[in-house]
């Protein structure tokens, strides 16, 4: 075993409002701010995940706010050096007006290293450290619970943050510098309401007030007022708790990364005290600014449930649909823009499942451990049913997971609705978070973290409940099987047990097209489809049958169901060769399902016992095409036009 454990920090943040207001600014700062949220807890920044929404691909301006949110996101996490390996990009109609930027980090650290953001001792000193305080993103919290206007792209651009990237890595290896000879007693970065909010929830955490001298701030604007210096969210800044006999050191350290320091004030007993220009301007108790929002009691209207009214469609023309829809096409254009291999970790790179990241410095020599990381949500799923598509979200994200053979560890949420005083759009941001939290106890997977985003509504509506997970697993070893089929086994289904027997139609059928990319590209409705009655004993299967040599590859099925899963397994050298029962079969997207090419289907049903079901769907053959037999019908698609369907973004945006 290794000298010291390892641990790992895990946190998820949202910066909507900003991104449709800015959408280059406004995601770079998300990155930002969840990457010193990692520095606050004494941890090095080690990956990145994005799960992106916006309004149908069809629109110009949700091509704009895409492409602007990618650049983003890439200059800022490529500059930083920490690799986007994960992530999700989603279309739906709800957010033609407000699009949803979610971003996890995961950080990387030990025992003794480990910093919190609750202040220790009364008597030390409250340091600030990094980029000078201007003018930039005040108002940035309070905007990001208000509506956004349809001039918001004009009139709150001031609320934006302006970031910097290359003092955001200097702060990085500073902030490495600092923990490595143990100057900080606590660490809080400053994000929502600035040196206010970061200073006054530190020492409240720990039961303490401050004084502090606002003018002892070092700022970059001339003339700025107390509220300015204390609510400005300019970026690139920590606030530290150190031990007087220390600042001098941590200023020598700043200095050598050429970022400003500041000893503002001091940690006290007392309330929470600022003073500028010879005048107390703020005197509260710590307690009540950062823990004192009321509590609301709202009303909820649950939104009617969907009908079953199903459209008439030709197999072919709907396979071409849901293949090529922007939602389930190739997010190549995405992370290829990113990084993604910085810091000589990623084994599983994105456009995978779920992206596998080595820790090589977490065991003896001879030992490889390594973490999986997926996040995503689905509008669509949670728009037809807000529990049950919350549900269906964490079991997908599990699933991502135990199809590259890895186990569940633990989960951050990024939860975005609407304006919670509409009883509608409140009871389904509230029924979503209880489906996410029974999957999650389901799972057994603990939520250590997470973030909350309401109003994001526009002029066209709110969005719908978007429940973000962000799900991290360890493994044993850095390998895990492709997506793409080699051409030697024969395929199966790797399903929930109880889903073979089959039942009526209605809510507990799994072949149930609600929230389905087939019924947004066709029209019709439909209940959302079963949940698996066991997904944590399922999803350990899943991850046994991942890690049986006979398995040659694996592949979750999620956005346009079997039709994109199987299309996406072929390449140039192998294809899939499938027999489905009907057409709802094929594209049901009922959650925890892997499809498997296997050369022992015998060896993998032992493997599974009875936690899960093995189906036959057909062979891999050595022929670049997906061959599909669906009741009486058939259809072939060349690999070729696999791959010109799934490359709809990267036609329309290079």
């Amino acid at each position: 075993m290794p000298d010291t454990e390892t641990l790992l920090t895990f946190g998820i943040e949202s910066h909507n409002h900003p991104s449709y207001v800015d959408p280059y600014d406004g995601a770079a700062t998300g990155i930002g701010g969840i990457v010193r949220d990692t520095l606050s807890m004494g941890a090095y920044p080690i990956a990145l995940a994005d799960s992106l929404y916006f309004g149908p691909f069809d629109r110009e301006h949700s091509r704009y706010l895409l492409d602007g949110v990618v650049e983003g996101i890439a200059d800022y996490g490529n500059a930083i050096g920490v690799p986007t390996v994960a992530g999700s990009v989603a279309f739906e109609e709800g957010n033609v007006g407000n699009p949803l930027v979610n971003v996890a980090c995961v950080g990387q650290t030990t025992p003794d290293r480990l910093v919190t953001a609750e202040a220790q001792e009364a008597g030390n000193r409250l340091v600030l450290l990094g980029n000078a305080t201007g003018r930039d993103g005040l108002g940035g919290a309070s905007f990001a619970s208000e509506d956004l206007a349809e001039d918001a792209e004009t009139e709150d651009r001031p609320a934006v943050q302006v970031g910097d990237p290359y003092s955001e890595k200097l702060l990085i290896e500073c902030n490495e510098a600092l923990i490595d000879e143990g100057l900080i007693e606590s660490a809080r970065d400053l994000g929502a309401a600035g040196l206010g909010g970061a200073s006054s929830e530190l020492v409240a955490k720990g039961g303490f007030g401050a004084e502090i001298d606002l003018e002892a701030v070092h700022t970059r604007e001339p003339g700025m007022n107390a509220t300015e210096i204390l609510l400005a969210e300019s970026q690139e800044r920590m606030c530290y708790e150190v031990a007087p006999e220390n600042v001098e050191r941590v200023a020598e350290i700043a200095e050598r990364f050429d970022l400003g320091c500041s000893d503002i004030g001091e940690v006290t007993e007392g309330n929470y005290v600022c003073e500028f220009d010879g005048e107390t301007v703020v005197d509260a108790d710590a307690d009540y600014l950062a823990e004192g929002a009321p509590l609301n009691d709202l009303a909820r209207e649950p939104a009617p449930e969907p009908e079953r009214d199903l459209p008439e469609f030709d197999l072919a023309a709907a396979v071409e649909a849901v293949v090529a829809d922007p939602t389930a096409a190739s997010k190549e254009w995405v992370y290829r823009q990113y990084d993604h291999e910085v810091g000589l970790r990623t084994a599983v790179e994105p456009g995978d499942d779920a992206a596998v990241l080595a820790l090589h410095d977490a065991g003896e020599e001879d030992e490889q451990y390594a973490i999986a990381l997926s996040s995503g949500a689905n509008p669509n799923w949670t728009d037809c049913d807000p529990e049950a598509g919350a549900r269906a979200v964490a079991v997908e994200n599990a699933t991502n997971l135990a199809a590259k053979g890895a186990t569940p560890l633990a989960a951050v949420d990024c939860l975005n609705g609407g304006n919670p005083e509409d009883p509608e759009t409140y009871d389904g941001f509230a029924s979503a978070v209880e489906g996410l939290a029974e999957g999650c106890v389901d799972l057994s997977v603990p939520v250590v973290g997470g973030n909350v985003s309401l109003y994001n509504d526009s002029e066209t509506g709110p969005v719908a409940p978007t429940p973000t997970l962000a799900l991290l697993g360890t493994k044993n070893g850095y390998t895990a099987p492709p997506t793409t089929v080699s051409g030697e086994g024969e395929l199966v289904l790797v399903e929930p047990a109880e889903w073979v027997a089959g039942s009526d139609i209605g809510s507990d059928d799994p072949h149930a097209l609600g929230g389905s990319l087939l019924l947004e590209n066709f029209g019709g409705s439909d209940r959302f489809p079963a949940a698996p009655a066991a997904p944590g004993a399922l999803v350990d299967a899943l991850g046994r049958a991942a890690d049986l040599d006979a398995t040659l590859a694996t592949h979750d099925v999620s956005d346009g169901g079997l039709a994109v899963t199987l299309a996406e397994m072929v390449s140039e050298s192998a294809g899939v060769d499938a027999e489905l029962e009907d057409a709802a079969a094929l594209f049901s997207e009922a959650p925890g399902r892997v499809v498997v090419e296997t050369t022992d289907a015998d060896a993998l049903r032992e493997a599974v016992g009875d936690d899960a079901a093995v189906t036959e769907l057909g062979t891999a053959t050595a022929a670049g095409e997906l061959s599909l037999t669906v009741g009486e019908e058939s259809l072939a698609v060349d690999v070729e036009e696999i791959a010109d369907l799934r490359d709809v973004l990267a036609r329309e945006l290079d």
